[in-house]
């Protein structure tokens, strides 16, 4: 549905959001797991997966982009290189009420590359400048762009400014680097993530050189400790990925720490707000390992962790399986807490 009663934030709010960001990340970052994030932090951006923007234009749009459970701040994501159907998706979006517009163009994976969009259009700085243009046109809040350092046999010192600049010329005020280069063939999606080195410098120095533009660093950044070290160092924001999904508990509880603020809700408090939102999905047909599969890590590093795991994720796919099942995982987490 269309989020009513919340207003997108704008100015210094929006801006000051971006300390702390939970990545776009697909089949994983969905509206269930936004709500879930949300409840242990109230100021991390958190953004969508990425939508298409032919999926926008002709797929169930309420289903896609209906995040009225959500709350802010949060992004849309979209994946695209046709400027025309970029815009049109930016304009269907702006009833839903999102912070910010994210165009993608940092996923390496075949599926992506097939459609000329994400990591590819790195080597294309002039098409990106002309979807931003075009998105910037049709949106009543701000377009970002989240990118690599370069890909393939770019030259990252080379390439990454002047796509900053030529971007930025079409009035695009805020960019996420991911800090490796993406290969587009002989590695997977995962390996994207991992092979390549990281190259935190380079990130820095972007912002020295553009010193006007928000940049903020992603890749590689598993913990609270490191986020804080990056931004003492000057850049605007962290956007932390696979770590805030695998061990929310750890990454996110406390992360309002950011702005000066003390929300740390225990993980146990967590858990007995997840289940009105459960018992409402049920009610309506949903299942609920739609919901629980995101909630796996939540005592990550805890005793007891490894029983809540294996409950929810035995228990959790069988018929009929309800809120009263998070009762029995839980008791393998007091247990061993005892």
């Amino acid at each position: 549905m269309i989020p009513d009663q919340q207003t997108p934030l704008g100015g210094q709010a929006s801006r000051d959001a971006h300390r702390l960001s939970v990545a776009p990340m697909l089949d994983w970052t969905d509206r269930h797991c936004r709500f879930f994030h949300r409840l242990m932090t109230r100021r991390a951006m958190l953004y969508t997966e990425m939508v298409t923007a032919p999926a926008v234009i002709h797929g169930p749009r309420d289903r896609l982009l209906g995040h009225s459970d959500t709350g802010h701040p949060v992004a849309l994501q979209l994946g695209g290189a046709d400027p025309a159907e970029l815009a049109q998706a930016v304009k269907i979006a702006g009833a839903y009420g999102y912070d910010e517009i994210n165009l993608n163009v940092g996923c390496p994976s075949d599926r992506v590359q097939s459609g000329c969009f994400g990591a590819v259009l790195m080597e294309r700085p002039g098409l990106v400048a002309e979807c931003v243009a075009a998105m910037i046109a049709e949106s009543p809040v701000p377009v970002t762009v989240k990118c690599r350092i370069g890909v393939d046999d770019q030259k990252p010192e080379e390439v990454l400014p002047d796509f900053l600049d030529r971007v930025s010329r079409a009035g695009v005020r805020h960019f996420v680097i991911h800090a490796r280069k993406a290969w587009l063939q002989g590695l997977s999606p995962k390996e994207n993530r991992e092979i390549p080195p990281l190259d935190y410098p380079l990130v820095l120095r972007m912002k020295r050189e553009f010193p006007d533009l928000t940049i903020c660093i992603n890749g590689g950044i598993a913990t609270l400790a490191l986020a804080r070290e990056l931004l003492d160092q000057g850049l605007d924001g962290v956007m932390i990925g696979r770590a805030a999904y695998h061990e929310p508990g750890r990454v996110l509880i406390g992360a309002d720490a950011l702005w000066g603020e003390d929300f740390a809700p225990g993980a146990f408090e967590v858990v007995e707000r997840m289940k009105p939102y459960i018992k409402a999905h049920l009610a309506s047909g949903g299942r609920l390992h739609q919901i629980s599969r995101h909630m796996l890590g939540l005592f990550s590093g805890r005793p007891g962790a490894r029983g809540w795991r294996r409950v929810l994720s035995e228990g959790a796919t069988r018929p009929g399986a309800g809120p009263e099942l998070l009762d029995a995982a839980l008791a393998e987490v007091r247990a061993l807490a005892a």
